[in-house]
């Protein structure tokens, strides 16, 4: 079963991964965005793992659901609102459980994605971190680390694809050939979460 510390852990795991990514993650954004990917999550995750110490909420869904909104509040762009209404959602769906189970985390994260989908507008192919989050939410539903390669094995597959929305879609098929930046955070997100899960010996 899945607490709210598990939670706060793959949270702070998550600051920590995208702190150590974030020059890459901006890198990869210079190529077709704004190039401030990687510092605009890094000051997002830096100030989700700081409320989440001070406030220390105490079920799974709370946390993730002040993450959310955490994220939309210090995060600017795009990346704010798509990333805390994927927490948002996902916490919402969890409930005020005390503990959760790993399915219950599958169903309620593939819930956050469709809402991730909704509010951008994209789906499966448009270049986007939902081509790392959809593979990821069927996934989990097997186990936390199929989870975190299919993430990864998404975020790679952008590279050929044309960009069919966000900043990137202006660029018409000069987005050929790079890797998209919010696919590639979205793969570190779910890849801390099966560190997490690792770290923590829940079920793989």
């Amino acid at each position: 079963m899945l607490d709210a510390d598990f939670f706060r852990r793959w949270m702070a795991a998550t600051a920590t991964a995208v702190d150590r990514e974030a020059d890459r993650l901006t890198e990869l954004d210079s190529a077709i965005g704004d190039a401030d990917h990687g510092s605009n999550l890094q000051r997002g995750f830096t100030a989700v793992a700081a409320v989440l110490e001070k406030e220390a909420p105490a079920t799974p869904g709370a946390v993730l659901t002040l993450a959310g909104r955490q994220l939309i509040s210090t995060v600017g762009g795009a990346s704010g609102p798509l990333y805390g209404t994927l927490l948002r959602r996902t916490g919402k769906a969890l409930g005020e459980d005390a503990e959760v189970t790993r399915d219950q985390l599958a169903q309620a994260f593939a819930a956050g994605v469709a809402a991730v989908g909704q509010l951008g507008g994209a789906q499966a192919g448009d270049k986007t971190m939902l081509d790392a989050l959809l593979p990821a939410a069927e996934a989990l539903a097997s186990s936390f680390q199929g989870a975190a390669d299919a993430a990864r094995a998404g975020a790679e597959a952008t590279v050929p694809l044309q960009a069919r929305k966000g900043r990137a879609s202006y660029l018409g098929e000069r987005s050929i050939g790079h890797q998209d930046p919010g696919a590639t955070s979205a793969a570190l997100l779910v890849e801390a979460l099966a560190e997490t899960a690792r770290d923590g010996g829940a079920e793989a």
